[in-house]
């Protein structure tokens, strides 16, 4: 059985940078997929009435994200 355990990242007073190089919204159009200058990428939650809320962030890239792309089974 496979289970998943949610990350936290935790920082000061101010969040890091993310400076939006690439965006993307998936098929269901409920989720907004941005990479930054900074080598993040985030996953935004889009409501029915169009409000934006984070859901994650994704570290690792050492360099800027400037493409997003989907991937198909």
């Amino acid at each position: 059985m496979r289970t998943s355990a949610p990350a936290v990242a935790v920082w000061g007073r101010t969040a890091p940078s993310h400076s939006i190089t690439a965006v993307m919204i998936t098929d269901d159009q409920q989720t907004i997929v941005t990479g930054s200058q900074e080598g993040q990428i985030c996953l935004w939650d889009l409501s029915s009435d169009l409000k934006i809320s984070s859901k994650e962030i994704l570290f690792g890239h050492t360099a800027s994200v400037t493409c997003l792309a989907k991937a198909r089974e």
